[in-house]
């Protein structure tokens, strides 16, 4: 993990509305976020009780 020091901007009242992060971090964490999805789709499919074919077997099956 790398460090990073996160700035805020605030409304007139001083309460954080937004962060400003180095475009390198905001990278690796859309990354993450984007691998999160993916294993929580993979666990949901794993969760479901059906059968599931290899691709290539699919993919012969609709004649491609």
């Amino acid at each position: 993990m790398i460090s990073v020091t996160e700035k805020y901007i605030v409304d007139s009242l001083g309460k954080p509305i937004e962060v400003v992060l180095p475009y390198d971090y905001y990278q690796k964490l859309l990354f993450e976020l984007e691998e999160t999805d993916e294993l929580k789709a993979f666990d949901a499919a794993k969760a479901r009780d059906e059968e599931f074919i290899p691709f290539s077997k699919a993919m012969e099956e609709i004649g491609l």
